[in-house]
């Protein structure tokens, strides 16, 4: 094993850890950070102010996104849907390209700067293409039965400038403010547990925001004055993130993430044909010491095909020497397994995926035409009813962090409570339940339609609608902010970026599939007679679509049981002092000697 200079006491060793930060990152000046003037809490707040504005512009533009394309732009409402998954599905699957630009090359706080500014400029174009003569949808009037090109033109382009922007700024974002916890110190690694529950309460905030008083500012003032609102907020909290500099912990990046996961392959295709090692011990890992931050994986027996990669075929020739095209260390190729078991996870979450997308198109649709009316004067905005989803997402976060798992941990002496999958799966039941709910209130809206067609669904009151927003809400709670932790702490840690973007990326890939569902499901409903998806509400049977959801996300939910059982979650070697030597021990307590 590997001696410690003999000058360095371990309870000076463990006062300079107390001090310093010592997990990569470094401070705005690029030193060691001081554990008590950065991260932790005090840098998250700024990094939550900037989250709550951008959330607030988010939701204030996709909730009623639908609305401003049949009413403004006379969309049919099939067309109208499939623009907003459209939009909705670029806006989470770019992500993955501004998160591989943080990881490799800019950093997390360069990419959200430069995602703000993109943000911006598309919320100005924005607001522009209302109030600008040249740019608004009609030529003297906003009432008119067809919209302008150029009005078309200017307005795809500014909220696909914001999906640009969304792109670097939600996985840099999320992922910086992660950041700023050190995992190797007990109390902010607790800290960081929360921090996932507390970051979706900003976001809920915002969401709430947008959707009650933006979206009345939209429907009673206009829809340009609600972009005003947008452009200054989003300008104050950058300027907050601006400031808030230098409290945070940045990470270096080191190049593309993806070249080593490569490197595992071509070395393990190269070598396939050589015996396992009888010993796993064999494989080749590179040297630990206490001037190395960087974390090393216990070895897994799974996909030992990868191992290969680790064989060294010459022993006399030194690991170290060895191109990583032809030899990769242990714990490079347990992070390319890390990635290669995240695939099942991520494909049997797209269906709960599908069944949210319906939430900010049909759902919000159906409340367009029902009873909005509180006392006699107040009609509540379509998009408002969304607030019920943020509420239900809010009780969820809160009894969870707060209640359940204080408890859970003195029951399953975990400090999690429950495991990240458990709380995900938890979710889904929720979101199937949402789809039972809505598929019953959308037949008995059409039936009280059938009864007297002349008051429509102006007999039911809009709040029939509040308990599928609420139950989807709790099912985010837990579902959504359990992926964002999952696809956070299970990747390697120089692509936590890219995890945030995998996260978003079921959800936009989600309303793709969402998009495409609809067009499967009208060619294929066309053909046996009536379509589900008529030109109108009314004249469709989106109860039936519903329950189709419901069905197909019962058995995504088997599925997903079935591979999240047999999931190996990371398996971290960690460094500690024993009697003067170092030891690597894993996240389990198993203590593993120094190569």
């Amino acid at each position: 094993m590997e001696k410690i200079n003999l000058e360095i006491k371990p309870e000076e060793l463990e006062a300079d850890e107390m001090k310093f930060v010592h997990d990569s990152s470094v401070d705005h000046e690029g030193n060691i950070p001081l554990r008590a003037s950065t991260g932790s809490w005090k840098a998250a707040l700024f990094i939550f102010a900037i989250e709550f504005s951008e959330r607030l512009s988010y939701f204030g533009i996709a909730t009623s996104l639908v609305l401003y394309l049949t009413k403004v732009m006379h969309q049919d409402l099939k067309t109208a849907a499939k623009n907003v998954n459209y939009w909705a599905g670029v806006t989470t699957l770019m992500p993955l390209f501004g998160g591989f630009i943080a990881d490799a090359y800019l950093g997390r706080y360069s990419t959200v700067f430069a995602s703000c500014i993109v943000y911006l400029m598309g919320l100005i174009l924005l607001t522009l293409s209302w109030f600008l003569p040249i740019l608004k949808s009609c030529n003297h009037t906003n009432m008119c039965n067809e919209p302008r090109k150029i009005h078309e033109v200017v307005f795809f382009l500014a909220i696909y400038m914001i999906s640009l922007g969304t792109g670097g700024h939600k996985p840099s974002l999320e992922s910086f403010g992660a950041d700023q916890f050190d995992e190797d110190h007990i109390e902010e690694r607790k800290q960081k547990m929360s921090f996932f529950n507390w970051w979706n309460c900003a976001l809920c905030s915002g969401l709430i925001l947008g959707v009650t008083l933006i979206v009345y500012i939209q429907d009673n003032i206009n829809w340009g004055a609600a972009d005003i609102i947008f452009t200054g907020v989003m300008t104050l909290s950058l300027l907050i993130f601006i400031i808030g500099r230098p409290f945070y912990r940045y990470r270096i990046p080191n190049g593309s993430p993806l070249t080593p996961m490569l490197q595992v392959l071509v070395a393990a295709f190269s070598k396939r044909n050589l015996p396992y090692p009888s010993n796993p011990s064999q494989l080749y890992e590179v040297q630990k010491s206490h001037g190395n931050n960087k974390k090393f994986l216990c070895h897994t027996r799974k996909l030992k095909f990868l191992d290969k990669a680790a064989i060294i075929e010459n022993d006399g020739n030194l690991g170290e020497k060895q191109s990583p095209w032809k030899l990769a260390n242990v714990t490079t190729i347990e992070e390319m397994k890390l990635i290669i078991n995240m695939i099942p996870i991520w494909i049997f979450t797209l269906p709960f995926g599908i069944c949210v997308a319906q939430t900010s198109t049909f759902f919000i649709k159906q409340s367009a035409i029902m009873n909005r009316k509180i006392g006699e004067g107040f009609e509540i905005p379509p998009a408002s009813i969304f607030t019920i989803t943020a509420l239900g997402m809010i009780i969820s976060v809160v009894t969870f962090d707060k209640i359940l798992v204080p408890m859970l941990r003195k029951i399953n002496k975990n400090e999690r409570g429950i495991n990240i999958l458990q709380r995900i799966g938890f979710g889904m039941i929720f979101t199937i339940t949402t789809m039972i709910i809505a598929a019953l209130v959308e037949k008995k809206r059409l039936e009280a339609i059938e009864k007297d067609s002349l008051k429509a669904s102006l007999s039911m009151s809009v709040f029939w609608l509040a308990p599928q927003f609420l139950i989807i809400g709790f099912g985010d709670g837990f579902t959504l902010v359990g992926l964002q932790e999952y696809f956070y702490g299970q990747v390697p840690d120089s692509m936590r970026s890219l995890g945030i973007a995998f996260y978003l990326s079921v959800i936009g890939a989600s309303n793709f599939l969402s998009s495409i569902l609809i067009t499967i499901v009208d060619h294929m409903t066309k053909k046996n007679g009536k379509s589900w998806f008529g030109k109108d509400l009314n004249s469709s049977r989106l109860d039936k679509f519903y329950w189709l959801l419901a069905v197909i996300a019962t058995l995504n939910l088997f599925l997903f049981v079935f591979f999240a059982r047999r999931y190996s979650y990371k398996n971290v070697q960690k460094i500690v002092v024993v009697d003067d030597t170092y030891e690597g021990k894993n996240d389990n307590g198993i203590v593993e000697n120094s190569v």
